[in-house]
């Protein structure tokens, strides 16, 4: 990871520690913190961290509550630490 993406991944995990356990973020609130002006610009670049941090193993990316696959994904997501 270079060190945006690092930026990001630690955003990430620092949003959903604060979280109670098992409760979810939405990319946005991460793109919408790191770039205030053009998050929506940012979203995809959130997201494509958020699938690396899948394949690290340290979070899911889910839809309604049901785990979805990392590379395969249309519309609204939401991330949650793996338990």
């Amino acid at each position: 990871m270079n060190p945006t993406d690092k930026k990001i991944a630690n955003l990430i995990l620092e949003m959903l520690l604060r979280r109670d356990p098992g409760k979810t973020i939405c990319p946005s609130e991460v793109a919408r913190s790191l770039y205030p002006e053009n998050w929506r610009e940012e979203m995809e670049h959130v997201r494509e961290v958020s699938r690396a941090l899948v394949r690290e193993g340290k979070i899911v990316i889910t839809q309604k509550g049901i785990e979805v696959d990392p590379e395969n994904f249309k519309g609204a997501i939401r991330l949650k630490l793996k338990s």
